[in-house]
């Protein structure tokens, strides 16, 4: 009987959680801040997640929500894959050392611990990439933050390269621009690990990145080399300006690949 009564108890308390999210839902819902236009403020979204870390997914799937909700505003999400979990059982076929050497950068600059899933803004300020609400206050915050410096880029399929064409006006030497090789979306059925038996879905993959030194280059050109299988509609490629002493992204854009 005493077991009875505690069921009967934990069921309707998860009712009264159930409908209190509800409410809670239509709330932020009704009370969603107004977008500012694409001529201000803007965010970079960098994900360090991994196929063999069983509290990634939930984030993976976060960006994909938040590419859809944001699809017409300045938002640029980069999903880098990590390598240091490949020993786990399971090798990330996304994953680089050089995507591992980018979070260990951020580590130190923002005085971090390395950990995944690992969100960082603008090169600002990091959370845990599955915390939904600490990521849509950053957004919210960035995204009316008018000083963006110009990025203009265009993509387009050559032989067996996507050759990228940019012109930014950035001038501080410490400045670089990344251009990053992006598919938008994929999935994994994964055979090992923490994840084993599941199928990940993931988006805005980092294949490549270039680092281009805009002290004597502004303007020009930088290649990647074609990925197998490649669908243009898939692809796209983002680009964005970052100080290397301070880690403060100050302008992105993206193109698609034609």
């Amino acid at each position: 009987m005493i077991l009875k009564n505690l069921f009967t108890v934990s069921a309707f308390t998860t009712l009264m959680l159930a409908a209190s999210a509800f409410v809670q839902k239509e709330e932020i819902r009704e009370t969603k801040p107004v977008f500012p236009s694409e001529n201000n403020g803007f965010a970079v979204l960098e994900l360090f997640t991994s196929e063999g870390c069983s509290s990634c997914p939930p984030a993976d799937e976060l960006m994909g929500q938040i590419e859809k909700e944001y699809r017409n505003r300045p938002v640029y999400i980069l999903s880098y894959h990590v390598d240091y979990w490949n020993r786990m059982a399971w090798k990330d076929r996304f994953s680089s050392a050089e995507n591992s050497q980018r979070q260990q950068w951020y580590s130190r600059l923002l005085q971090s611990q390395t950990y995944t899933p690992q969100l960082v803004v603008n090169g600002r300020e990091e959370f845990v990439g599955s915390e939904r609400n600490s990521i849509e206050n950053a957004l919210q915050n960035v995204l009316f933050d008018t000083k963006n410096t110009s990025v203009n880029l265009s993509a387009k399929i050559s032989q067996k390269t996507v050759t990228v064409n940019y012109k930014t006006a950035a001038t501080d030497p410490q400045n670089k621009l990344l251009i990053s090789l992006v598919e938008r979306k994929s999935s994994t059925q994964v055979g090992g690990g923490e994840n084993e038996g599941h199928r990940l879905q993931h988006w805005q993959i980092v294949h490549q990145q270039n680092n281009i030194s805009l002290k004597d280059a502004p303007e020009g050109m930088t290649n990647f080399k074609l990925p197998e299988n490649f669908s243009p509609e898939n692809w796209e490629v983002i680009g964005f300006i970052q100080n290397l002493k301070t880690g403060i992204i100050s302008g992105a854009a993206k193109t698609a690949v034609q």
